[in-house]
C-alpha cells in the first residue's frame, strides 16, 4: 500500500458527464445530477425538516466523489438553517479523491453552486491518507473527510451520524463500498433515529441494511431510476447533551487561543485566565517560528497523526495575520539521514506540490510557513473574555475558576497542567531563540535541520534550544545557548550567516512543557483514581475514567503552533457533540489517559 492515495482517471462524455474509468461508471448525469442528490439523498433523508430544532446535525456518506453531495446539502443548510448558532457536519470517506481542476470541471455545470464550489475548490485536499477538516465558519458547516480505503477508515472513525447518503458507484461495479461488514459500521455510527438514502435498491444492499437493524423501503425514483431506497434505524431516543454555554480556558498562548476562537466561532462563550500579565508570554511570545512536517519514513499512526496535524495548522493559519507562506529546505544532516531521505522519498507521505528532493539528498517543504506567534494569538482572542495578570484558584471538582463555575475548564496552561493533575507526566524543556531586526530586506525563507532560520523582510531568526528547564521549570538566556544556536546557524550556512555572526542579535528563552513520548496530551482529563481501581491489566475498555468537564490541551514541545489547531478540533467538537476530526488511532496516541495505563502496565 503506498502512502499517497490515487486519483481516479476520469473520462469525460460528450454532455460533460464525468465517468470513473476504473468502475466503468458515472459520478452523476450532467443532465440532472443536482436535482437527482436532492431528490435521492436530500429529500430521502428527510432533510431540512430532519434537522428542525436542532442545534448539531450530522451527515455521513459514503463516496465523497465530486463534493456534490456536499455542495447540494451546504446550500440547502444555508436555506434552511435551524438557528444562527446551529452547526451541521459532513463525515464523508473517500479512497479515489479527484484532482482539483477535475473536481472545477464538474462542478462547472451548476452556476448556482459557483459560489460554493469556489470555496470548497480554494481549499480542495490533496491525495494524502488521513482525516481533512474543513471549517466554512461564515454558514456553521464543516467538513471531515476520512482520506483511505473504507474497509479501515469507517471502523476508525468515531462518530453518529443522523442522516447517510449511500453514494459508492453501483454495487454491481463497486463492491468493496457495499461489502456485508459495512452495514453493521454505518448502524453503529448512526443515532437513534437515523435514516439513510441511496440511488440503489439491490438485493444485497436491502439485506444488509436490514440485518443491520434498519428498516428499509422502496421509493419513487429520479429521472430513469424507477425506485431508490430510504433506511430508518428505530432505537430508543437518545437525550442529546446540550453544549456547553460557558467554557474557562487556563492558558493565554496558542493552546488556549486555538481553542478560544473554535468556541466563539461554534457559539460557547470562553473565558481565558492566565496569570501572566499578558498574553503570549511564554513560548507562544517568540518574535518567529517556523511551521514544518515532521516526516516519518514508516506508514505508523504517529506518522499519519503528525501529517493529519500539520495539515489541519495550515489550513487554520492561511490567510491569516501573522501567517505566511514559506518554502523550508532540509539538507540531511548525516549518511543516516540521506538515507532516511531516500526512503521516505521512495514511498513520499505528500504530492509534489508539498514536498520534492534537492540536490544533496535534501527536502524541500512546499507551503510551510512563518509565522508571528504574538500576533497570531492576540488575532485569536480578539473578541474573548481574557483575563490576566491574577492567580488563580482552580478546583476541577466544581470546575471553578477564582469561584466562577464554568460548564467546563480547559486546561492549557503547559507545565500548569501537571501541577493540576498529578497523574501528568510534563517535563520542562528550555528552548532560546537569537533575533535580530534591521537586517537587509529578504522575502520569506527557511532552512532547518535539527536547527532552523528564518528570514522575512528585516528580520532574522535561529535556534532553537531543547535543554532541560532551569529550578521550578524556568527559563533564562545564556550565552552558552546562544554559541550553541550560533554553532546551528553556521552549519546551516544561510545566505545571511554573516549578519549572524556579526549581529547584535537579542535572545528570548522559554519553557515548552513535553512528554515522555513527544505526543501530545489531548482530550478528556483522566481520573487516575478510578481508572487505577478498575485496572485489572487483562481488558481494555474503549474509553477510560475521567474527570466530568475537564479538558486537558497541553505537552506540544516545540511545535505548539502544529498542535494547536488540530487539538481545537478535538475539544470543541467533544463540547459541542460533534464528531471529532481524527481517527481512533490518533485518538489513543494523544489520549492524556495513556500515560497513566502505562505506569499501571510498567508496574504490573
Amino acid at each position: 500500500m503506498t502512502r499517497l492515495l490515487t486519483h481516479p482517471e476520469i473520462e469525460w462524455r460528450e454532455d460533460g458527464t464525468p465517468v470513473a474509468t476504473a468502475f466503468g461508471d458515472v459520478y452523476f448525469s450532467a443532465q440532472d445530477g443536482l436535482a437527482e442528490s436532492r431528490a435521492v439523498f436530500l429529500k430521502g433523508c428527510g432533510l431540512p425538516e430532519a434537522w428542525a430544532g436542532r442545534r448539531q446535525f450530522t451527515v455521513a456518506e459514503t463516496g465523497f466523489g465530486t463534493g456534490l453531495n456536499f455542495l447540494a446539502l451546504w446550500q440547502l443548510w444555508r436555506d434552511y438553517r435551524p438557528h444562527p448558532q446551529a452547526q451541521l457536519s459532513f463525515v464523508s470517506f473517500e479512497a479515489f479523491p479527484l484532482k482539483a481542476e477535475d473536481a472545477a470541471r464538474a462542478f462547472g455545470a451548476w452556476p448556482e453552486l459557483q459560489p460554493l464550489a469556489d470555496q470548497l475548490l480554494a481549499r480542495w485536499p490533496g491525495p494524502v491518507r488521513g482525516v481533512r477538516h474543513l471549517s466554512f465558519e461564515a454558514d456553521g458547516i464543516e467538513l471531515i473527510l476520512h482520506l483511505g480505503e473504507i474497509a479501515r477508515t469507517l471502523p476508525e472513525s468515531r462518530f453518529k451520524a443522523d442522516a447517510w447518503f449511500l453514494d459508492g458507484f453501483s454495487p454491481a461495479k463497486n463492491s468493496g463500498m457495499w461489502a456485508g461488514d459495512i452495514f453493521p459500521l454505518i448502524a453503529a455510527r448512526s443515532a437513534s433515529g437515523a435514516r439513510a438514502a441511496t440511488f440503489t435498491v439491490a438485493g444485497d444492499v436491502r439485506r444488509g441494511l436490514a440485518e443491520a437493524g434498519f428498516e428499509v423501503r422502496k421509493a419513487e425514483g429520479h429521472g430513469r431510476k424507477r425506485q431508490r431506497l430510504e433506511a430508518f434505524l428505530p432505537g430508543t431516543d437518545e437525550p442529546v447533551a446540550a453544549p456547553a454555554q460557558r467554557v474557562a480556558i487556563l492558558g493565554a498562548g496558542i493552546a488556549g487561543a486555538t481553542i478560544a476562537c473554535r468556541l466563539r466561532l461554534a457559539g460557547i462563550d470562553a473565558v481565558v485566565f492566565d496569570p501572566a500579565p499578558e498574553a503570549a508570554s511564554g513560548a507562544s511570545g517568540n518574535p518567529l517560528g517556523l511551521m514544518m512536517p515532521r516526516l516519518d519514513a514508516g506508514e505508523t499512526a504517529e506518522a499519519r497523526l503528525l501529517i493529519d496535524a500539520y495539515l489541519a495548522a495550515r489550513e487554520f493559519y492561511r490567510g491569516r495575520p501573522g501567517a505566511q507562506l514559506t518554502d523550508v529546505r532540509q539538507p540531511p544532516r548525516n549518511e543516516t539521514e540521506v538515507k532516511r531521505f531516500e526512503k521516505l522519498l521512495a514511498d513520499p507521505p505528500f504530492p509534489l506540490e508539498d514536498l520534492e528532493a534537492i540536490s544533496g539528498s535534501g527536502l524541500l517543504h512546499k507551503q510551510a510557513m512563518i509565522v508571528r506567534p504574538r500576533q497570531i494569538v492576540l488575532s485569536l482572542l480578539e473578541g474573548i473574555d481574557v483575563r490576566l495578570g491574577a492567580l488563580l484558584e482552580v478546583n476541577l471538582g466544581a470546575r471553578s475558576v477564582n469561584g466562577e463555575v464554568f460548564d467546563a475548564l480547559v486546561l492549557a496552561c503547559g507545565m500548569g497542567v501537571a501541577q493540576l493533575l498529578p497523574g501528568i507526566e510534563l517535563t520542562g524543556r528550555q528552548g532560546q531563540v537569537e533575533h535580530l531586526v534591521g537586517a537587509v530586506t529578504a522575502p520569506a525563507s527557511a532552512l532547518a535541520s535539527g536547527t532552523y532560520a528564518i528570514a522575512l523582510g528585516e528580520e532574522r531568526l535561529w535556534g532553537a534550544t531543547f535543554e532541560p528547564a532551569g529550578p521550578g521549570d524556568s527559563a533564562a538566556v545564556s550565552a552558552a545557548a546562544r554559541a550553541e544556536n550560533l554553532e546551528g546557524v553556521q552549519a546551516l550556512s544561510p545566505w545571511w550567516v554573516r549578519e549572524a555572526q556579526g549581529s547584535s542579535a537579542v535572545s528570548r528563552a522559554s519553557v515548552r512543557a513535553t512528554t515522555p513520548d513527544r505526543l501530545p496530551l489531548i482530550g478528556a482529563a483522566p481520573d487516575a483514581g478510578a481508572i487505577s481501581a478498575l485496572w485489572d491489566g487483562k481488558t481494555e475498555p474503549e474509553t477510560w475514567p475521567v474527570l466530568p468537564g475537564v479538558y486537558v490541551a497541553g505537552g506540544y514541545g516545540s511545535r505548539g503552533f502544529t498542535w494547536a489547531p488540530w487539538a481545537a478540533g478535538l475539544i470543541v467538537a467533544d463540547l459541542c457533540g460533534s464528531p471529532p476530526p481524527a481517527d481512533l488511532p490518533s485518538l489513543r496516541a494523544v489520549s492524556p489517559s495513556r500515560q497513566i495505563i502505562r505506569r499501571l502496565r510498567k508496574a504490573r
